[in-house]
């Protein structure tokens, strides 16, 4: 991250070693800090847990048990930090399973900077309205 303001705090669930680098790069270079990187449902439901991210970067696809829906339900459970859900596939059904987690964005891969802009920013204001909310 250059010398601007830090935007946000990011979990990066991607089970693809080099895919989960090059995301950790560009929402760096953003100006958002990586706080955690996991690559399964289970270690990313216990990252977010301790680092209380602002953003959830999510893969549907993940090896190793629960996918990336099922982790959001689950993540559902207890917190309901904004998640953008990265995929491969534009299946109907992947997204309507994902609809039910109230997720921010779900982009197809390959993801680009630009492509992770607005859906950064937008995650960012609704966990902003989601705190405003709370405190009210």
């Amino acid at each position: 991250m250059e010398t601007e303001e830090l935007k946000g705090t990011i979990v990066i669930v991607e089970d693809n070693h080099l895919l989960s680098l090059v995301l950790g790069k560009i929402v760096e270079k953003l100006g958002y800090r990586v706080l955690a990187k996991a690559s399964n449902g289970q270690d990313a439901i216990q990252n977010i847990k301790h680092h209380n991210p602002d953003i959830v970067l999510m893969d549907v696809s993940l090896d190793d048990g629960f996918d990336g829906i099922e982790t959001g339900y689950l993540i559902r459970t207890f917190t309901d930090v904004p998640i953008i859900y990265i995929s491969g596939y534009s299946d109907s059904r992947n997204i309507a399973r994902a609809s039910k987690t109230n997720y921010v964005d779900y982009l197809i891969k390959p993801v680009t900077q630009d492509d992770l802009v607005i859906p950064l920013s937008n995650a960012i204001q609704r966990g902003r309205e989601y705190c405003i909310n709370q405190a009210s």
